[in-house]
C-alpha cells in the first residue's frame, strides 16, 4: 500500500508529514518507556523482519497481490510506539534506497501503514486480551483479528486522505468500495503472518513478545473440592534457560529475514498490490509521478547492473535487511541509551 507521488495532493502531503513527524516525536518518548534489555535488542530485528516479508507478496482474488503492513506484528512484539519507530524505519529505506512509496508521499505513508495500523491493531488487540482467557493461544488469537482489522482500517485511512486530497475527479465511494474489498483479503493474509510469528515468538520466548506480559495465568489450587488462586510467589521467577539470552533468538530471526528476502523473495507474486490495483482499475494513478529516487542502484528492488534476476533481487533483498537491521538497532539503541541516561543516579539526584 505504498503510496507514490502524486496521488494526494501537495497540501495534504505536507499535513500528513506534520501528523507523522509529531507521532515519531510522541513514539520516541514513549518507546523509552517499552525499550528494556528484552525489546532494545529485538526492535532492530522486528524492523528488519517486516522489511523482508514486504517483500512476499502473496496472491489474492482478480490478479492482485498483497504484502504485509507490519504494523500490527510490531506492536504486539516490541510495542505500539516503537512499533510506530519500527514501521517508519522501514518505510523510510524503501522510500530512500529503494524508490518504493514517494518521498513527498512519505508523511502519507507514515500515517497510512505506521499509525493507523499499529493504533488500530494494538487497541484491538489490548481489548481482546482483557476478555479472552489469559493463556498464550489468546495472545495469538488476539494477534490474529488485530492484523486482520488493521488493514482495512488502513485502506479505509487512505481513501479519507483521497477524499481529502487526491489529485484526480474519481467518485469516492466506488475508491473505498474497492480499497477495503481487497484489504480484507489482503488483511487475512496479513493476520496468518502475525499469529504465526507471534505465536512462533511467545513459543520458545515468551518474556519477548511485549504483548504477553503479565497474562501469564495465576496456578490454582483445589481447598475443600474448590479451585483457589495459588499464593503469589515471594519473587520473581527465574527466567528459563532459553530466556537468559537474546543471541539465539536474534540469529535466528536475521537469518529467516535474509532468507525470505533474499530467496524467497524471488517466487513472490509478480501481480499488482492492492493499491496499484485499485489505482489503476479507477483511474486514481493518472498524476502518478515517478519517484525522485528512480536512478537509485537499487530502484524496484534489483541491483543496477546485475542482469540476472535472481541474482539482483536476492542482493538487493539482503541488503535491504542489512540496512534496516542496522539504523534500525541504531535508533532503538539510542533511545535506549537516552533512557538509561535520564534514570542514571546522578540525574535523579538532580531531579530530586
Amino acid at each position: 500500500m505504498h503510496v507514490p507521488d502524486g496521488f494526494i495532493n501537495a497540501p495534504t502531503s505536507a499535513v500528513t508529514g506534520v501528523v507523522a513527524a509529531g507521532a515519531i516525536a510522541v513514539s520516541l518518548r514513549g518507546a523509552r518507556r517499552e525499550l528494556d534489555e528484552r525489546t532494545a535488542p529485538l526492535a532492530g530485528l522486528v524492523a528488519a523482519f517486516i522489511f523482508a516479508v514486504q517483500m512476499l507478496n502473496f496472491p489474492v482474488a482478480a490478479g492482485t497481490s498483497g504484502h504485509l503492513l507490519g504494523g500490527a506484528l510490531a506492536a504486539i512484539l516490541v510495542g505500539p510506539y516503537t512499533g510506530v519507530l519500527c514501521v517508519s524505519v522501514v518505510l523510510l529505506m524503501q522510500g530512500i534506497l529503494f524508490a518504493d512509496g514517494g518521498l513527498t508521499a512519505l508523511g502519507v505513508n507514515i500515517t497510512d501503514m505506521a499509525i493507523v495500523t499499529t493504533v488500530v491493531a494494538y487497541a484491538l488487540f489490548r481489548g481482546l486480551v482483557k476478555v479472552l482467557p489469559r493463556t498464550r493461544r489468546s495472545v495469538t488469537v488476539a494477534s490474529f483479528v488485530a492484523a486482520l482489522v488493521s488493514v482495512p482500517a488502513a485502506a479505509l485511512a487512505f481513501t479519507f486522505l483521497y477524499w481529502i486530497g487526491g489529485t484526480t475527479d474519481v467518485a469516492i465511494g466506488k475508491v473505498a468500495t474497492a480499497m477495503i474489498g481487497v484489504h480484507l483479503l489482503i488483511g487475512i493474509g496479513e493476520a496468518v503472518i502475525t499469529a504465526l510469528t507471534v505465536g512462533a515468538v511467545i513459543a520458545v520466548r515468551p518474556d519477548l513478545v511485549y504483548g504477553a506480559r503479565g497474562l501469564q495465568q495465576r496456578l490454582k489450587l483445589r481447598v475443600n473440592g474448590e479451585l483457589v488462586d495459588a499464593p503469589a510467589s515471594s519473587g520473581p521467577e527465574p527466567a528459563p534457560v532459553a530466556a537468559r539470552s537474546h543471541r539465539k533468538v536474534w540469529i535466528t530471526g536475521l537469518v529467516a529475514s535474509l532468507v525470505l528476502a533474499g530467496f524467497v523473495s524471488f517466487y513472490a507474486s509478480a501481480n499488482p498490490d492492492g493499491l496499484e490495483k485499485v489505482a489503476a482499475d479507477k483511474g486514481i494513478d493518472k498524476k502518478a509521478e515517478e519517484h525522485a529516487n528512480a536512478d537509485s542502484p537499487l530502484a524496484d528492488y534489483g541491483v543496477e547492473s546485475i542482469t540476472d534476476a535472481r541474482i539482483s533481487g536476492g542482493l538487493a533483498g539482503i541488503i535491504g535487511v542489512g540496512v534496516t537491521v542496522v539504523a534500525g538497532s541504531a535508533v532503538f539503541w539510542s533511545v535506549r541509551r537516552r533512557r538509561s541516561d535520564d534514570t542514571s543516579p546522578s540525574n535523579t539526584e538532580t531531579n530530586v
